[in-house]
């Protein structure tokens, strides 16, 4: 059909993608649909548009396999610029208060980042694509409304600045998804009472992708000319980092159509070591490597698929 693209077959797999500044994560994954031929792409976790770093894709049948990857730590480095509250609380909104004394000592700033180590709550910004009755909040907020959120409870495993040069400082944060750096930032700037703002963030590791992995736009265009792209595919057996079981023919079959697999019968990473318990996950790989399933081990003993692949 006319404007309709072609779907071209191809492997699947995860392209890891430093993106620049100014592009939307949905920017990345439209690109990422023509370089590679195929409308099966997302993304792992959304980064704003002022952010840079990596941005992993799941590329074909890898969409299937996004809850499994996609709950990791992130890994952020970025610049707060103390004294002034932006509307987004980023550099792009519109300013909403300047502190006109005396910045924080750097003392008083590294003792109050030590307060959001840990379990904490985080109000998401109204600047968000967090839903409500299925609006996302950042078109409420562009109509001038605001709305009261929930707080959402966060993991924040290591706070570290690295600089301080006022009115910016540098940090390096290591949090669970769903964490917002710019949230963050701002109720850093409330808690020290004159006010901040994420002036720049890059993020250089998604579990369980890198920096080192990540390819920026113009070198996946260049590859994608070549017909060389797809052979920078994080492989779903790579990326999954799960025990392997080298199935057979026959059990590739069984286990391709929903059928439990034995755990006595597996061969492969499972064989060394103590059996696993109930509650573990594998890779199922056919005979050439590709990828069958994720399985479970079951309380029977018996692994039992948790998503079959549908080119398996």
């Amino acid at each position: 059909m006319r404007g309709r693209s072609v779907e071209r077959p191809g492997p699947m797999g995860f392209l890891v993608v430093d993106k620049p500044v100014g592009w939307t994560s949905h920017d990345v994954v439209d690109a990422a649909r023509r370089w590679l031929g195929t409308r099966r792409v997302g993304h792992l976790g959304t980064l704003d548009p002022l952010a840079t770093g990596v941005l992993p894709l799941a590329i074909r049948e890898a969409t299937k396999l996004v809850p499994f990857v996609a709950s990791g730590e992130k890994v952020y480095v970025g610049t707060i610029r103390l004294g002034v509250s932006t509307e987004t609380y980023d550099g792009e909104g519109r300013v909403t208060r300047e502190h006109d004394g005396p910045l924080p000592s750097e003392a008083a700033v590294r003792h109050a980042l030590g307060a959001f180590v840990g379990e904490i709550d985080q109000v998401p910004p109204m600047y968000s694509s967090v839903k409500r009755h299925g609006v996302p909040l950042y078109r409420l907020a562009r109509r001038g409304e605001e709305v009261e959120r929930a707080p959402r409870r966060v993991r924040i495993q290591e706070l570290r600045m690295h600089h301080y040069a006022p009115p910016e400082i540098g940090i390096e944060v290591i949090c669970s998804p769903g964490t917002y750096v710019r949230t963050l930032a701002h109720d850093l700037g409330e808690q020290l009472g004159c006010g901040a703002h994420l002036s720049g963030l890059r993020r250089t590791r998604s579990h369980p992708f890198e920096l080192a992995q990540a390819l920026a736009p113009e070198e996946c265009e260049a590859r994608a000319a070549a017909g060389s792209l797809e052979a920078a595919l994080v492989p779903p057996d790579v990326a999954l980092g799960l025990p392997r079981v080298r199935l057979t023919a026959t059990q590739a079959r069984r286990v391709a159509n929903g059928g439990d697999l034995p755990v006595a019968e597996a061969r492969g990473e499972l064989e060394r070591g103590p059996l696993p318990k109930p509650g573990d996950r594998a890779s199922a790989l056919s005979p050439d490597g590709s990828l069958v399933a994720v399985m479970e081990l079951r309380p029977d003993r018996k692994l039992h698929p948790l998503r079959v692949m549908a080119s398996a």
